[in-house]
């Protein structure tokens, strides 16, 4: 089947180009994007080189016409007006911006600070978190790709709160390399800045928060407010949330092993850490893993959850690519079967 790109040249853009030209049974049709267009893709990232793909404007019924899945990589805030266009048109989207997101109407514009996509294209928008939502992936026209923090988030945490162990004490350090910041540059991510430094950033303000307490909400009844905080870590690629959780009753970390090992035990991409031990964002660079690990400390009462991923990868075009496989009734791990990249 035939695919496009649009918002090619971004750090998801051009992470889903590396990762479906590796696919079996998707083949990329055209690539776009809002300026540079008429010009080869490779002029511009000569990791390319060897491509030949011309970039293209944005014309949603000449997508459709060549193409079965569009893939929306672009900014927050354009995809609003795209995929309005595209539900018009014969042809599945998967957006990876925050734009469809978010259900509860003014959620959009209170954390994005953006026009928000009409209702009705939110509301007929599927939530890709592949492992937890498959059954109504399968059925979607139009796939709201989560955050690449969310990802790791919630993979973490829904053991815990689908087995109703969580209570509403939920604390979320997060850490992502600079490319989760994307590829605009900025005083943020200038490197004199960055290199050698710790930052946090947008405190109790992180557009993810809700997102993250949406999902939530759907496994958990009793589902409060979370504490979320994120760090820019000087490494390009990676995520890792730390995660600390009161849990209801003693559980041992064998037990609480156990419990991953079930709930993960059907899905290739999410491997469990044994008893007592952590990953590190390493062990999942360049794939579509999420590595967990978690233990119970008797002390507090809390699980300490560490869940890692590669931000582009798990957390952008490869959770993107899994939907669609899933989407199109494909193998789960078509183009994706990658083995992390070490050291």
């Amino acid at each position: 089947m035939n695919v496009s790109i649009v918002g090619a040249t971004g750090y998801g853009g051009l992470e889903l180009i590396r990762l479906l030209k590796n696919h079996p049974n998707m083949k990329i049709a055209s690539l776009h994007t809002s300026s540079k267009f008429d010009r080869k893709i490779s002029e511009n990232h000569t990791h390319l080189l060897h491509e030949d793909f011309v970039l293209e404007e944005v014309n949603p019924e000449k997508i459709a016409d060549k193409s079965d899945i569009v893939f929306l990589a672009t900014p927050s805030g354009v995809s609003a007006e795209l995929v309005s266009a595209f539900s018009q048109v014969n042809v599945k989207v998967i957006d990876l911006s925050g734009d469809l997101r978010l259900k509860t109407p003014g959620e959009y514009e209170k954390w994005y600070k953006k026009t928000a996509a009409p209702q009705k294209i939110i509301d007929s928008a599927v939530y890709g978190l592949s492992e937890w939502n498959a059954q109504q992936i399968k059925e979607a026209n139009i796939i709201a790709n989560p955050g690449c923090y969310p990802t790791a988030t919630l993979l973490g945490l829904a053991p815990l709160f689908i087995e109703g162990l969580a209570t509403e004490d939920v604390i979320i350090d997060a850490k992502s390399g600079v490319s989760g910041a994307g590829k605009s540059p900025s005083e943020m991510t200038h490197f004199s800045d960055m290199n050698e430094n710790f930052k946090i950033y947008k405190v109790h303000e992180h557009q993810h928060i809700p997102e993250i307490e949406q999902q939530l909400s759907t496994w958990s009844q009793n589902m409060q407010p979370i504490t979320f905080t994120t760090h820019l870590v000087p490494m390009t690629r990676g995520i890792m949330a730390t995660m600390y959780v009161k849990v209801n009753k003693r559980i041992s970390t064998q037990e609480l092993y156990d419990l991953y090992q079930t709930s993960y035990n059907s899905h290739p991409f999410v491997r469990i850490q044994r008893s007592g031990q952590f990953p590190v964002t390493k062990q999942v660079y360049g794939s579509n893993f999420c590595d967990i690990g978690m233990a119970y400390d008797e002390r507090t009462g809390k699980v300490t959850i560490v869940s890692v991923i590669d931000n582009l990868v798990k957390g952008a075009a490869g959770q993107a690519i899994q939907n669609a496989n899933i989407m199109m009734g494909l193998d789960e791990t078509a183009g994706l079967s990658t083995i992390p990249i070490y050291p």
